[in-house]
C-alpha cells in the first residue's frame, strides 16, 4: 500500500514539474529570463524537483533488496 502511494505521488508531481516547465519556458520566452515571474516560477519548479527526488529516495529504499 505505501507503494503504491508512493507511485501516485511520484506520477502526480512528474505531472507538475512537466507543467510547471511548460509555464516557465513560456514567460521566460516572453518576458525575458530575468523577469520576477520566471524567476519564481523556477524556484516554484526547484521546491517540485526535490519533492521528487525526495519520494525517489523513498521508493529505492522501499524496493532494495537485500
Amino acid at each position: 500500500r505505501g507503494m503504491m502511494k508512493i507511485m501516485q505521488s511520484k506520477n502526480f508531481l512528474l505531472g507538475q514539474i512537466i507543467l510547471k516547465k511548460k509555464v516557465m519556458y513560456h514567460r521566460a520566452n516572453h518576458f525575458g529570463y530575468t523577469h520576477s515571474s520566471v524567476v519564481a516560477c523556477s524556484q516554484e519548479l526547484d521546491v517540485l524537483l526535490n519533492q521528487y527526488q525526495e519520494i525517489h529516495g523513498s521508493y529505492r529504499q522501499l524496493t532494495k533488496i537485500s
